[in-house]
């Protein structure tokens, strides 16, 4: 914008300064011809009373005088024939101020005065003044010198000028790109200070208005969310109490400890939910014992179900830069699709290993494979969320890893959730 109008300003200072510039420089042209035409009037005006009654030794003389007083070719054309002073050929002009009229013409040298002398007794003479073509410019190429540099710096002063007001009305506008940048970083806290002209001061306060609304907005669907998360809490309630009627203790704790689960992970959803910012300290957790846990808890439906778990962990602790409720929504999600998209019966693998600085979980199954764009949030083919594996993919990138999918060795799917170590030492 600061070039655009620049560009502006600058287009119309030159073409205003030609319009007055141009005219202004051919009248300092024509007042230069103007006034050395008049001094070569005058003094060939001087020199009227001599030709009309002197003799020709005293025109001579003066003439002589004239032409080295003025620097300017003088010649004095008699009725006789004789040329005193400067001896040129006759000219139309000459010719035609022997009739007895006197005129200014123009010449190759220059221009040429030319007056006619009556009241000899031998006829008309003929004065002739030639003012050579310097001395009508003189001075002229100076004043055309004074006039551009004065336009250089008329326009220079508009430029700066329009620079200054360019800078008014950028700030702001640059100021309004900074908090919208800020705004879609999710930096909701983010104010624009209203400045500029007073349309720009209306789409400052637009801008406020708008942050201040998605706050709100925010904040609503946190308390919805928080509000929904609860009121799992009382079929968690019955669950539990059923549970704890079971004749069998073994199929009671089972079921207490997944209740447990499912009522820590509602707790961390409803934590979530409410939270306004990021958490001030790095997350971290340990892969080994997360993953260790939750094998353990779907082993029993894997048992149940006739499929074959082949366990490949290696011990911890295996630190990774990622909270524990996340973590653990993970390989929930990552186990939940094993038995969700493979039939009863299919085998698969669970490796846990650390490899080039990261902590890599990788999860095969002999099934029939993933779909195309299994990854992509909201992805299924099989009727569910599609949640589950851009669950993990987020996770992977908050501890600066990521989430590939394979074909499997022995056919079905391969998941590998990398996942890069804390961003501190003490959260190790």
């Amino acid at each position: 914008m600061r070039a655009r109008l620049a560009l502006l300003v600058a287009a119309v200072s030159v073409l205003t300064l030609i319009a007055f510039l141009v005219p202004l420089a051919l009248l300092v042209r024509t007042v230069a011809e103007d006034r050395a035409t008049v001094r070569a009037t005058a003094d060939a005006q001087s020199l009227v009373p001599v030709v009309g009654t002197a003799d020709a030794a005293t025109i001579r003389l003066t003439v002589e005088q004239l032409a080295a007083e003025s620097g300017r070719p003088v010649s004095v054309f008699l009725p006789d024939g004789t040329v005193l002073g400067a001896q040129t050929p006759r000219t139309p002009a000459v010719a035609l101020a022997a009739r007895g009229q006197s005129l200014t013409g123009e010449s190759a040298a220059g221009r040429e005065v030319v007056i006619a002398v009556q009241g000899r007794s031998d006829g008309t003479g003929v004065i002739r003044i030639a003012v050579p073509q310097h001395e009508l410019t003189a001075g002229v190429t100076r004043a055309w010198l004074v006039l551009a540099l004065l336009g250089v710096i008329l326009v220079l002063i508009g430029l700066l000028v329009a620079d200054r007001l360019a800078r008014t009305l950028v700030r702001p506008i640059n100021d309004l790109s900074a908090v919208s940048h800020r705004l879609a970083n999710a930096e909701l806290d983010a104010r624009v200070t209203p400045a500029g002209p007073p349309e720009l001061r209306e789409v400052a306060g637009a801008l406020n208005h708008l942050a201040t609304r998605i706050q709100v907005l925010l904040v609503q669907e946190r308390e919805q969310v928080a509000d929904l998360s609860h009121q799992l809490r009382t079929p968690l309630t019955a669950l539990r109490l059923e549970a704890e009627s079971l004749r069998d203790p073994d199929d009671a704790a089972r079921i207490t400890a997944a209740a447990d689960g499912l009522e820590r992970a509602v707790t961390g959803l409803i934590r979530q939910a409410r939270w306004r910012h990021a958490p001030a300290q790095p997350a971290s957790s340990d892969a080994a014992a997360i993953v260790a846990d939750r094998v353990a808890f779907w082993s029993v439906l894997a048992e149940d179900t006739g499929r074959v778990v082949t366990l490949d962990l290696t011990p911890g602790p295996l630190p990774v830069g990622v909270a524990v409720d996340n973590l653990t929504a993970a390989v929930d999600a990552l186990l939940g699709n094993v038995f969700a998209h493979t039939p009863d019966g299919t085998p698969f693998a669970v490796r846990l290993a650390r490899e080039a600085g990261e902590v890599v979980l990788t999860v095969a199954d002999e099934g029939p494979g993933m779909p195309a764009g299994a990854i992509r949030r909201g992805a299924s083919a099989a009727g569910s969320t599609g949640l589950g594996l851009d669950i993990a993919r987020r996770a992977a990138q908050a501890a600066g890893g990521r989430l590939e999918l394979r074909a499997g060795p022995r056919g079905g799917a391969q998941v590998l959730l990398r996942l890069g170590p804390p961003t501190s030492p003490q959260d190790a």
